[in-house]
């Protein structure tokens, strides 16, 4: 794993032995973490199978620029971020975006175009405010611990596992994770609520892949089905994962299913 910057940007990078596709891939990440989330399982994986895998840590999070700031830093900047790190790359990337890092995909193809993309269990166009009332009546004690971690207060590690994993997690990685979390930038959670929604018919219209998580406790099937139906697409559910998918203990399913996608595509 090559750790390195692109200007204040932190991109972890997994360049493959041999090389056998020219398209690269660039991997955003969601609300309260950063790129670590994909130097777990993901990068070194794909890089084994010949892409060359960035993952970038947005604005604020990481290593990235300025997290005093973190609360100033709207979607469009994070938008801005991507484009940063893409006009760098050697070929224009597939991006391939988590949770906030879907809507962050979303809203690029608004200004730019990319050969693919790739969504997972990504907030929907029509944003945050189905998944948060859902949790309010299902869930109210993680809604709750979600807005403490948001102004980085110490939450019950026991949220985390219910945000974020079906399958059972080994208790040191849970607690890895925790630390390697972080709180998110409110301008940014109301942007992907209500103030910054994609527009679909300014978007320019990569082939798009839609992947979600039958347990996924945060970003629901029914949103990522609605996310597909916005833009023409079928989802694909995984039956037995929840909103971590990068990071579930059957993590290589979404893996290879992303790898097939792209093959059959030629990227």
């Amino acid at each position: 794993m090559n750790a390195t910057r692109f200007g204040e940007l932190e991109v972890l990078c997994h360049a493959p032995a041999r090389p056998t596709h020219d398209t690269p891939l660039l991997f955003i990440h969601g609300a309260y973490i950063s790129a670590w989330c994909w130097e777990e399982h993901f990068l070194p994986w794909f890089a084994e199978r010949g892409w060359a895998a960035y993952a970038l840590s947005l604005s604020g999070h990481g290593a990235s620029r300025k997290r005093a700031l973190l609360d100033s830093y709207s979607i469009d900047d994070y938008v801005r971020d991507v484009a940063e790190v893409v006009a760098r790359l050697p070929a224009a990337p597939v991006l391939i975006g988590h949770s906030m890092g879907g809507m962050v995909v979303q809203k690029y193809l608004e200004q730019y175009d990319a050969p693919a993309t790739v969504l997972m269990a990504s907030v929907p166009p029509q944003g945050l405010m189905g998944s948060a009332f859902g949790l309010m009546l299902k869930r109210p004690t993680l809604l709750s611990d979600l807005n403490a971690i948001m102004t980085g207060n110490d939450v019950n590690i026991d949220s985390l596992r219910e945000a974020l994993f079906h399958q059972p997690v080994d208790a040191a990685d849970l607690r890895r994770y925790y630390t390697l979390s972080q709180p998110e930038s409110h301008r940014a959670i109301w942007d992907m609520s209500l103030f910054n929604l994609p527009q679909p018919a300014r978007m320019h219209q990569p082939p798009m892949l839609i992947l979600g998580a039958r347990h996924d406790a945060l970003i629901p099937p029914d949103q990522v089905h609605m996310t597909a139906s916005t833009y023409g697409r079928q989802a694909e559910i995984f039956p037995d994962m929840g909103h971590g998918m990068m990071l579930e203990q059957d993590w290589e399913q979404v893996a290879r299913r992303v790898e097939a996608w792209l093959i059959e595509r030629s990227l």
